[in-house]
């Protein structure tokens, strides 16, 4: 599917690519603070129970009004449920117990190279020099930030169980990422949205149960509101929606470099909330992402 805009002089869609990745990374503020207070599918799931319920009443009339259409389209909803709220949404938690948060950098940013390769295998997408070097660099400066400049630390890099589950995450959020834009939709934007949230605590639900069940029990306190209510609106309602508008102006492919930039703003984030340090290798790597991303928006006729 073409992007909507492609115009050289049209800079507002280039600016929610960099706009986007600050809501969404602060999802990594969920994965660090709050899967210490809520279990993770547990919080996965009132995370997107909460995003429905703050949405279906401003678009309630639409979506009853669309009956026929909602029928028509339940299959493809569950699917984008199941793999942006359901994998993308409680993979990273669970990762999070049982590996590190550079593993886990190291592995998401896989998810722009699924995104390319799915893109061109199954909907002939176009890939040209210019976006597979603004790739390379891009990749290259997430690896010296997660490395922190040391490239011996790449090379005794050790994996663990929840890398898988990272893994699973990365490769879910290319399949939302590429079907959401091909997959034409009867419903707005948000009522879209809407529906999706729906589907994925549908799909969460039934291993919220084993996880209560027999492993974590939630602790509903004033801890668990907070981490639901902010893992709902930032990483998730305005996240999710501006990323919807990212596709829609540039397509999957390059709309999957927000992901890069995301490995920006963790470290930031880092920085301001951890009290991570910045060193020489953060510049150095910034900059190789913003190059990269300038790069990847060249559109070649």
């Amino acid at each position: 599917m073409k992007p909507s805009a492609t115009r050289k002089n049209n800079f507002y869609p280039y600016l929610l690519l960099f706009i986007q990745p600050i809501f969404m990374a602060s999802n990594i503020i969920v994965a660090r603070g709050g899967v210490e207070y809520v279990p993770p599918v547990s919080l996965a799931f009132w995370r997107w129970l909460t995003v429905f319920v703050i949405l279906m009443p401003f678009f309630f009339d639409e979506i009853i009004k669309k009956k026929r259409q909602f029928k028509n389209e339940s299959f493809k909803l569950f699917f984008l449920g199941l793999m942006g709220c359901g994998i993308c949404g409680a993979f990273p938690f669970i990762a999070g117990m049982s590996t590190t948060m550079a593993n886990m950098g190291i592995i998401y940013t896989s998810s722009p190279i699924f995104i390319i390769v799915l893109s061109v295998l199954f909907f002939g997408d176009k890939i040209n020099l210019s976006r597979i070097i603004g790739l390379i660099l891009c990749l290259s400066g997430v690896l010296i930030i997660i490395c922190k400049g040391d490239l011996t630390y790449l090379i005794n890099f050790k994996f663990t169980s929840g890398d898988l589950w990272m893994l699973g995450a990365a490769f879910g959020w290319a399949v939302y990422s590429i079907f959401l834009i091909n997959w034409k939709s009867s419903f707005s934007l948000m009522a879209r949205f809407t529906l999706i949230a729906f589907f994925g605590v549908i799909s969460l639900f039934p291993f919220y149960l084993i996880e209560e069940w027999y492993f974590f029990n939630t602790a509903f306190n004033n801890n668990f509101i907070f981490w639901v209510l902010f893992a709902a609106i930032s990483p998730g309602i305005i996240a999710f929606t501006l990323y919807t508008k990212v596709q829609k102006y540039v397509g999957a492919s390059l709309a999957g470099f927000t992901l890069y930039i995301f490995s920006i703003y963790s470290a930031i984030y880092g920085i301001i909330l951890f009290d991570e340090a910045i060193l020489s290798f953060h510049y150095y790597g910034a900059a190789l992402v913003f190059i990269g991303v300038y790069l990847a928006r060249k559109i070649f006729k």
